[in-house]
């Protein structure tokens, strides 16, 4: 990981979003709040919300998309990347979003119960009999295979 490195504590807001790139490697889109609690001058409470979108690869994707939902609790790990573009009225946008290494869900106020994956030939053993995709590098995806 680089020096542009982030852990983040908050709640998803909608249900992990699988989807698969042309060539059969599995994404999933999280989004995410992140609620900042704090007293002002004055002693009364103050609180702020941030939202943040991330995207996570392969079979931690799946396995995001079968074991957390809306609400959950989660503490994600990455690095934040900002991208940018035109749109089609010319306007220049831009987004900072979390390039997502792991994760996991809180135990502040949950228990969660965690089932080891089994990995055969390097590949990830999945519960249907649709053969997994060959092992492609994290950044090794195609122009028509870019992330959401």
């Amino acid at each position: 990981m680089s020096g542009n490195s982030v852990t983040l504590i908050g709640n998803l807001v909608e249900d992990p979003e699988l989807r698969f790139t042309p060539s059969g490697v599995p994404m999933a889109r999280l989004r995410f709040a992140v609620n900042r609690r704090w007293r002002d001058q004055s002693g009364e409470w103050q609180e702020e919300t941030s939202f943040f979108g991330g995207t996570v690869w392969r079979e931690q994707a799946e396995a995001i998309a079968e074991s957390l939902e809306k609400g959950t609790r989660v503490i994600v790990v990455g690095s934040l990347e900002q991208r940018s573009w035109e749109t089609p009225e010319g306007e220049k946008r831009s987004v900072v979003e979390v390039r997502i290494d792991e994760v996991g869900p809180s135990l502040r106020w949950a228990t969660a119960s965690v089932t080891k994956t089994t990995r055969g030939g390097g590949d990830f053993q999945r519960s249907s009999n649709t053969p997994p995709p060959g092992p492609v590098a994290r950044d090794d995806y195609g122009p028509d295979e870019a992330p959401f």
